[in-house]
């Protein structure tokens, strides 16, 4: 018999504070602190979104739950020192919620978009926060990619965005050029900058960057494990192969894929 949510939540608080208990609990668990344990925090919530993609719901399940030990770990953490705890945590992002939707917990009748009525609510938390340019509070741990479009849309609300895509892909263009002409000294400079316009043009076109890279790379994934089977099939090594002959391989499974497709 499944127990009640609130039973639920308890059973889990008490293993989390009994694994840190300083006497009886586990020297692993004990060990960490907050800096040690961000990194599994972000794993798991890359395992969220893996398992999302995979459409496996029975892993999403475990990964959420996974993902949930990161936040109490974190809490019990900050309780044992004093700052706050799990309730607390919970208690702050309910508010939030709250304050984010007053067409739906408040008298806010303005018949304003719920995403510009979420922009004027979000800052207002930042100007109480004191935060002044308009690009304050993009986290700097955020995957590059994603930080450099979270950076380009917040620039983009107070007008410093190209009209349209055009100028964007002219960007793209320039910044190979100065790649190519770049000193050993400036590559990295400037090979940050060519991300950074591909980012732009990208994001211009009304497609999620990350999501379009993730995309990318399990394509590209996938037909190089293709191309491994069918040197396999042939009898022969593909780590061996001359250049054209993988270009070969890799051009035969594009083939395969394009006589799949209905």
């Amino acid at each position: 018999m499944t127990e009640p949510r609130h039973q639920q939540l308890d059973r889990l608080l008490s293993i989390m504070a009994r694994l840190r208990d300083p006497v009886s609990g586990c020297e692993w668990d004990l060990a960490q602190n907050f800096a040690t344990i961000a990194p599994y925090t972000i794993e798991e919530a890359y395992e969220v979104a893996d398992a999302i993609a995979r459409e496996d719901l029975a892993g999403l399940r475990d990964e959420l739950g996974d993902l949930l030990l990161q936040v109490v770990f974190h809490a019990r953490m900050a309780e044992e020192d004093g700052h706050f705890a799990f309730g607390d945590v919970a208690d702050a992002i309910s508010t939030k919620l709250e304050v984010r939707h007053p067409h739906i917990f408040g008298d806010d009748a303005s018949g304003d978009a719920q995403t510009e009525r979420w922009e004027k609510v979000k800052a207002k938390e930042r100007h109480a926060k004191g935060e002044t340019s308009a690009v304050d509070g993009v986290a700097i741990s955020l995957p590059a990619l994603m930080r450099a479009e979270k950076l380009q849309k917040r620039a983009a609300r107070v007008g410093f965005d190209w009209p349209d895509p055009s100028g964007a892909a002219e960007k793209v263009h320039e910044e190979m050029a100065e790649l190519a002409e770049a000193s050993e000294a400036e590559k990295l400079e400037e090979a940050g900058d060519l991300l950074f316009a591909a980012v732009n043009l990208v994001r211009l076109n009304g497609i999620a960057p990350e999501d379009a890279l993730r995309a990318a790379n399990a394509k590209f994934e996938r037909r190089f494990r293709a191309m491994e089977a069918f040197a396999n099939r042939d009898g022969k090594s593909f780590e061996g192969l001359p250049l054209d002959e993988q270009e070969a391989y890799w051009q035969a499974v594009k083939t395969s894929e394009r006589a799949e497709t209905p």
